[in-house]
């Protein structure tokens, strides 16, 4: 259940994990026993509920039982702009135990819908990429780095998990606060759509993630034959190729997109060739001509793509090109 992106991460490093004794992070806290990795706990008893010294007393029992050390701050009561005051308190005591005591990563128990819910509060507002994407896996800053290794998780999994293991964990009632905005989002934005389209919600954060990191390619360009350098990237290959055709005035369908991912060599629409080869990708008109036995063999030889090479026939100058990088 955790992201496998992140365990490398996890397994060399000296980690802290935020634990308020809630059902995510407590799921957390037993996932990292699972998979064996070394942890300290930190926690903020803000005494707002009834619950608070009991769950910080339970904090820190949990931690002895499995020999952590947890860390307990005592908040003096905050009773205005409770959520911004609360995250700034909550952080600024992260900070100060990670530069104290040496750790390398902060960890916390953030998943799909505390994502989803973020993105949706960010668009709300009028936000750019940069905002919208702010909620990652893995967030380096000055100091530490931040790792949220159940961001690609559904809150029912976590659930369903903590019911099979008979794990305890504590219901903050302010959850069902509407007042609190993140609840609002949550109550009636993010948890219908993540009912509905969890797996779909999911698949879109990991293609944004990839989007972010686009890299740039040289596009080459002989007659109407177009070609670039196959990124290491596939889906970044791909969504160069339906700039390309776009900017071609022709718009590649999702079925189109979707044989790509799997085949190097695919006739789009029925108008174009796309060759994605190890080293370089081709687009190219496509074409039906009879090819002599010579022509064929030289690019039988050279390991010229099949459905290339009625284009390149006709075109000596886009041929030449070609033979070029397969030389």
């Amino acid at each position: 259940m955790l992201d496998r992106s992140t365990l490398d991460i996890l397994r060399s490093s000296r980690n802290l994990l935020a634990f308020s004794a809630g059902g995510d992070s407590s799921a957390l806290f037993h996932l990292l026993i699972d998979k064996e990795i070394e942890f300290d706990c930190v926690h903020v008893n803000y005494h707002t509920r009834k619950n608070s010294n009991i769950e910080a007393e339970y904090v820190q029992e949990l931690s002895k039982k499995h020999s952590k050390k947890a860390y307990i701050y005592d908040a003096k009561r905050v009773d205005k702009n409770f959520e911004a005051k609360a995250r700034e308190i909550r952080y600024n005591f992260f900070s100060n135990c990670i530069r104290e005591n040496g750790y390398d990563t902060l960890l916390t128990a953030h998943h799909l819908g505390d994502r989803l819910e973020w993105f949706l509060m960010q668009l709300s507002k009028g936000a750019g990429l940069y905002e919208l994407m702010g909620m990652k896996a893995v967030d380096v800053r000055d100091d530490y780095t931040i790792v949220r290794p159940l961001l690609h998780v559904n809150k029912k999994e976590l659930s369903e998990y903590l019911k099979s293991r008979d794990i305890e964990w504590f219901e903050d009632e302010s959850n069902s606060d509407e007042s609190y905005r993140r609840n609002y989002f949550r109550h009636n934005f993010s948890e219908p759509l993540l009912e509905k389209f969890s797996k779909q919600i999911e698949k879109s954060f990991k293609y944004l993630d990839e989007d972010s990191y686009i890299e740039d390619i040289q596009l080459l360009h002989v007659k109407k034959l177009s070609y670039f350098k196959t990124l290491q990237n596939r889906r970044h290959t791909l969504l160069h190729v339906d700039k390309i055709l776009k900017q071609r005035g022709f718009i590649m369908r999702q079925g189109d997109k979707e044989i790509l991912k799997k085949r190097d060599s695919h006739i789009v629409g029925r108008k174009y060739v796309v060759s994605i080869g190890k080293h370089f990708t081709f687009i190219a008109p496509y074409r039906v001509d009879n090819m002599g036995r010579e022509f064929k063999e030289r690019c039988r030889r050279l390991k010229i793509p099949k459905l290339l090479r009625p284009y390149l026939f006709s075109e000596e100058e886009a041929f030449d090109a070609v033979a070029s990088v397969f030389l």
